[in-house]
Protein backbone atom coordinates (compact mmCIF):
# COMPACT_ATOMS: atom_id res chain seq x y z
CA UNK A 1 0.00 0.00 0.00
CA UNK A 2 0.93 3.69 -1.07
CA UNK A 3 -1.45 6.01 -0.31
CA UNK A 4 -4.10 6.67 1.77
CA UNK A 5 -6.81 5.69 -0.97
CA UNK A 6 -5.02 1.92 -0.93
CA UNK A 7 -6.08 2.13 2.93
CA UNK A 8 -9.49 2.99 2.50
CA UNK A 9 -9.75 0.47 -0.75
CA UNK A 10 -8.62 -2.41 1.61
CA UNK A 11 -10.72 -1.63 4.42
CA UNK A 12 -13.81 -1.14 2.84
CA UNK A 13 -13.18 -4.96 1.37
CA UNK A 14 -12.75 -6.43 4.22
CA UNK A 15 -15.07 -4.86 6.92
CA UNK A 16 -17.74 -7.13 5.74
CA UNK A 17 -16.06 -9.77 6.32
CA UNK A 18 -14.67 -9.52 10.12
CA UNK A 19 -15.65 -8.40 13.11
CA UNK A 20 -12.74 -6.00 13.77
CA UNK A 21 -10.89 -4.75 10.95
CA UNK A 22 -8.00 -2.31 11.00
CA UNK A 23 -5.80 -1.02 8.08
CA UNK A 24 -2.64 1.24 8.63
CA UNK A 25 -0.35 2.85 6.08
CA UNK A 26 2.68 2.80 8.43
CA UNK A 27 3.40 0.02 8.71
CA UNK A 28 1.44 -1.35 5.61
CA UNK A 29 -0.68 -3.78 7.06
CA UNK A 30 -4.01 -4.62 8.37
CA UNK A 31 -5.08 -6.41 11.72
CA UNK A 32 -8.53 -8.71 11.26
CA UNK A 33 -10.69 -9.87 14.20
CA UNK A 34 -12.76 -12.58 14.23
CA UNK A 35 -13.14 -13.23 10.28
CA UNK A 36 -16.20 -15.54 9.41
CA UNK A 37 -13.95 -16.25 6.14
CA UNK A 38 -10.58 -18.25 5.18
CA UNK A 39 -7.42 -16.66 4.57
CA UNK A 40 -7.73 -17.83 0.58
CA UNK A 41 -11.35 -15.79 0.72
CA UNK A 42 -9.96 -12.77 2.10
CA UNK A 43 -7.25 -12.83 -0.73
CA UNK A 44 -9.46 -13.44 -3.26
CA UNK A 45 -11.57 -10.26 -2.23
CA UNK A 46 -8.59 -8.26 -2.14
CA UNK A 47 -7.71 -9.28 -5.47
CA UNK A 48 -10.44 -7.32 -6.84
CA UNK A 49 -9.35 -4.06 -5.46
CA UNK A 50 -5.78 -4.70 -6.23
CA UNK A 51 -2.56 -5.94 -5.98
CA UNK A 52 -3.41 -7.12 -1.86
CA UNK A 53 -2.34 -10.45 -0.18
CA UNK A 54 -2.95 -11.28 3.18
CA UNK A 55 -0.71 -13.40 5.25
CA UNK A 56 -0.67 -15.13 8.65
CA UNK A 57 1.44 -13.66 11.16
CA UNK A 58 4.08 -15.97 12.76
CA UNK A 59 6.00 -15.42 16.13
CA UNK A 60 9.42 -14.88 15.97
CA UNK A 61 11.66 -16.46 18.32
CA UNK A 62 14.76 -13.27 18.11
CA UNK A 63 14.31 -9.82 18.37
CA UNK A 64 14.90 -8.36 15.01
CA UNK A 65 17.23 -5.19 14.40
CA UNK A 66 15.22 -2.15 14.19
CA UNK A 67 15.06 -0.89 10.73
CA UNK A 68 15.65 3.04 9.69
CA UNK A 69 12.27 3.31 9.04
CA UNK A 70 11.14 1.67 12.26
CA UNK A 71 13.41 4.48 14.82
CA UNK A 72 9.87 6.98 15.84
CA UNK A 73 10.44 10.54 14.09
CA UNK A 74 11.11 13.47 16.54
CA UNK A 75 7.77 15.90 16.16
CA UNK A 76 9.83 18.06 14.47
CA UNK A 77 10.86 15.80 11.89
CA UNK A 78 7.52 14.53 11.72
CA UNK A 79 6.08 17.79 10.48
CA UNK A 80 8.79 19.32 8.83
CA UNK A 81 7.11 19.62 5.40
CA UNK A 82 3.92 21.32 7.29
CA UNK A 83 6.35 23.79 9.50
CA UNK A 84 8.26 24.56 6.36
CA UNK A 85 5.09 25.65 4.66
CA UNK A 86 4.35 27.72 7.39
CA UNK A 87 7.34 29.56 7.78
CA UNK A 88 7.08 30.45 3.71
CA UNK A 89 3.48 31.51 4.04
CA UNK A 90 4.35 33.21 7.47
CA UNK A 91 8.13 34.71 5.82
CA UNK A 92 6.62 36.08 3.05
CA UNK A 93 3.10 37.84 3.95
CA UNK A 94 5.08 39.75 6.69
CA UNK A 95 7.93 40.71 4.23
CA UNK A 96 5.23 42.35 1.76
CA UNK A 97 3.15 43.78 4.32
CA UNK A 98 6.29 45.33 5.84
CA UNK A 99 7.53 47.04 2.24
CA UNK A 100 4.15 48.11 1.75
CA UNK A 101 2.98 49.75 4.48
CA UNK A 102 3.81 52.63 6.65
CA UNK A 103 1.93 50.80 9.47
CA UNK A 104 1.68 47.43 10.26
CA UNK A 105 -1.79 46.34 9.33
CA UNK A 106 -3.28 42.70 10.64
CA UNK A 107 -6.44 42.54 8.81
CA UNK A 108 -4.37 42.56 5.48
CA UNK A 109 -2.06 40.35 6.51
CA UNK A 110 -4.60 37.71 7.90
CA UNK A 111 -6.11 37.99 4.25
CA UNK A 112 -2.60 37.70 2.77
CA UNK A 113 -1.20 34.67 5.19
CA UNK A 114 -4.76 33.15 4.49
CA UNK A 115 -4.60 33.46 0.22
CA UNK A 116 -1.24 31.83 0.88
CA UNK A 117 -2.17 28.98 3.05
CA UNK A 118 -5.47 28.01 1.26
CA UNK A 119 -3.42 28.07 -2.74
CA UNK A 120 -0.67 26.28 -1.25
CA UNK A 121 -2.68 23.72 0.06
CA UNK A 122 -4.86 23.29 -2.41
CA UNK A 123 -2.08 22.48 -4.87
CA UNK A 124 -0.80 19.88 -3.02
CA UNK A 125 -4.33 18.11 -2.80
CA UNK A 126 -4.91 18.98 -6.77
CA UNK A 127 -1.65 16.87 -7.23
CA UNK A 128 -3.57 13.93 -6.68
CA UNK A 129 -7.28 14.37 -6.23
CA UNK A 130 -8.10 10.78 -5.71
CA UNK A 131 -5.66 9.87 -3.41
CA UNK A 132 -6.89 12.70 -1.55
CA UNK A 133 -10.54 12.18 -1.54
CA UNK A 134 -9.79 8.60 -0.25
CA UNK A 135 -7.78 9.63 2.46
CA UNK A 136 -10.71 13.11 3.35
CA UNK A 137 -13.48 10.29 3.29
CA UNK A 138 -11.71 8.26 6.17
CA UNK A 139 -12.07 11.30 8.91
CA UNK A 140 -13.90 13.97 7.66
CA UNK A 141 -17.75 14.01 8.25
CA UNK A 142 -19.63 14.78 5.04
CA UNK A 143 -16.52 13.12 2.96
CA UNK A 144 -16.81 9.83 4.43
CA UNK A 145 -21.08 9.87 3.64
CA UNK A 146 -20.86 11.58 0.43
CA UNK A 147 -17.23 10.54 -1.39
CA UNK A 148 -17.70 13.49 -4.21
CA UNK A 149 -17.53 16.58 -1.38
CA UNK A 150 -13.48 15.22 -1.21
CA UNK A 151 -13.20 15.88 -5.13
CA UNK A 152 -14.70 18.95 -4.64
CA UNK A 153 -13.11 20.21 -1.22
CA UNK A 154 -9.41 21.15 -3.08
CA UNK A 155 -11.29 23.36 -5.47
CA UNK A 156 -13.17 25.29 -2.16
CA UNK A 157 -9.87 25.95 -1.13
CA UNK A 158 -8.92 27.15 -3.98
CA UNK A 159 -11.30 29.37 -4.70
CA UNK A 160 -10.83 31.00 -0.97
CA UNK A 161 -7.08 31.32 -1.69
CA UNK A 162 -7.76 33.10 -4.73
CA UNK A 163 -11.07 35.30 -2.67
CA UNK A 164 -8.85 36.41 0.04
CA UNK A 165 -5.81 37.51 -2.81
CA UNK A 166 -8.25 40.03 -4.39
CA UNK A 167 -10.22 41.18 -1.54
CA UNK A 168 -13.59 39.84 -3.18
CA UNK A 169 -16.19 40.40 -0.87
CA UNK A 170 -14.52 39.61 2.29
CA UNK A 171 -18.02 39.32 4.35
CA UNK A 172 -19.25 35.94 2.25
CA UNK A 173 -15.80 34.69 1.59
CA UNK A 174 -14.82 34.77 5.62
CA UNK A 175 -18.11 33.33 6.26
CA UNK A 176 -17.30 30.33 3.87
CA UNK A 177 -14.24 30.09 5.56
CA UNK A 178 -15.52 30.22 8.86
CA UNK A 179 -17.75 27.87 8.18
CA UNK A 180 -16.09 25.22 6.13
CA UNK A 181 -12.99 24.95 8.16
CA UNK A 182 -14.84 24.73 11.50
CA UNK A 183 -17.16 21.30 10.42
CA UNK A 184 -13.87 20.14 8.75
CA UNK A 185 -12.09 20.27 12.12
CA UNK A 186 -14.79 18.05 13.20
CA UNK A 187 -14.26 15.29 11.91
CA UNK A 188 -10.46 15.79 13.02
CA UNK A 189 -11.40 16.24 16.98
CA UNK A 190 -13.12 13.07 16.40
CA UNK A 191 -10.37 11.24 14.98
CA UNK A 192 -8.21 12.22 17.94
CA UNK A 193 -10.81 11.57 20.31
CA UNK A 194 -11.20 8.08 18.94
CA UNK A 195 -7.22 7.70 18.42
CA UNK A 196 -7.37 6.47 15.18
CA UNK A 197 -4.00 6.04 13.44
CA UNK A 198 -4.80 7.36 10.18
CA UNK A 199 -3.26 10.03 7.51
CA UNK A 200 -3.80 13.39 7.96
CA UNK A 201 -5.03 14.87 3.98
CA UNK A 202 -4.03 18.48 4.70
CA UNK A 203 -0.96 18.24 2.25
CA UNK A 204 -3.23 15.98 -0.47
CA UNK A 205 -1.11 12.78 -1.05
CA UNK A 206 2.39 14.28 -1.29
CA UNK A 207 3.45 13.79 2.30
CA UNK A 208 3.09 11.11 5.03
CA UNK A 209 1.50 13.31 7.77
CA UNK A 210 0.11 11.49 11.01
CA UNK A 211 -3.61 12.84 11.96
CA UNK A 212 -2.79 14.70 15.64
CA UNK A 213 -3.86 17.85 17.22
CA UNK A 214 -1.36 20.07 14.58
CA UNK A 215 -4.42 19.36 12.04
CA UNK A 216 -7.13 20.65 14.69
CA UNK A 217 -4.82 24.18 15.44
CA UNK A 218 -4.61 24.19 11.42
CA UNK A 219 -7.87 24.39 11.04
CA UNK A 220 -9.20 26.29 13.97
CA UNK A 221 -6.09 28.81 13.16
CA UNK A 222 -7.84 29.80 9.38
CA UNK A 223 -11.72 29.36 11.27
CA UNK A 224 -10.19 32.04 13.79
CA UNK A 225 -8.52 34.02 11.96
CA UNK A 226 -12.15 34.10 9.99
CA UNK A 227 -13.97 35.21 13.00
CA UNK A 228 -12.12 37.15 14.01
CA UNK A 229 -12.52 39.33 10.50
CA UNK A 230 -15.98 39.05 10.92
CA UNK A 231 -16.20 40.44 14.20
CA UNK A 232 -14.01 43.50 13.32
CA UNK A 233 -15.98 44.48 9.97
CA UNK A 234 -19.66 44.60 11.04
Amino acid sequence: MTCGGCVARVKATLVPMAEHVEVTLEPPQAIITNSHQSLMALNQALAGVGHYQLSALEAKSAAQPLKSEDVPKSWVATYYPLLLIFGFILLVTLSNQFSQAKAFNLEHWMMQFMAGFFLVFSFFKLLDVRSFADSYAMYDLLAMRYKPYGYVYPFIELGLGFAYLIGWQPLITNWITFVVMTFSSLGVIRSIVNKQKIRCACLGAVFNLPMSTVTIIEDLLMAGMALWMLLTQT
